[in-house]
C-alpha cells in the first residue's frame, strides 16, 4: 500500500477528473510489460544518451523516437518487424 497508487492527492485527483484507476493483482507484472519494455528501451536509447537543454528539446525527441520505434525500430518479438509493418502484414 505504498506509492503514488495510494497517494491520497492522487486518488483526489483521479476523482476530479472522473478517472478509473487501474491496478492489478500484487505479484502481477504482465498488465504492465509492453510499456516497461518500451520505456526502457526509450531511456537506453534516447533519453540516456543526450543531454537536454530545454523541456521542449525532450518533447521533440521523445515525439521522434516514437515515430522511429513504431515504424523504423524491427522487434525480435515481431519477427524482426516494426511494429507497424507487423500491423500491416496481420492485417
Amino acid at each position: 500500500m505504498y506509492g503514488e497508487f495510494f497517494s491520497i492527492k492522487y486518488n483526489k485527483l483521479l476523482k476530479r477528473y472522473n478517472i478509473k484507476q487501474s491496478m492489478s493483482r500484487k505479484g502481477n507484472c504482465l498488465d504492465n510489460a509492453c510499456m516497461e519494455s518500451f520505456f526502457s528501451h526509450f531511456k537506453a536509447e534516447c533519453f540516456y544518451r543526450y543531454p537536454f537543454e530545454s523541456s521542449n528539446e525532450v518533447k521533440e525527441a521523445v515525439k521522434n523516437y516514437i515515430k522511429f520505434y513504431n515504424n523504423k525500430r524491427f522487434q525480435k518479438k515481431l519477427n524482426n518487424l516494426s511494429p507497424t509493418e507487423y500491423r500491416a502484414k496481420a492485417a
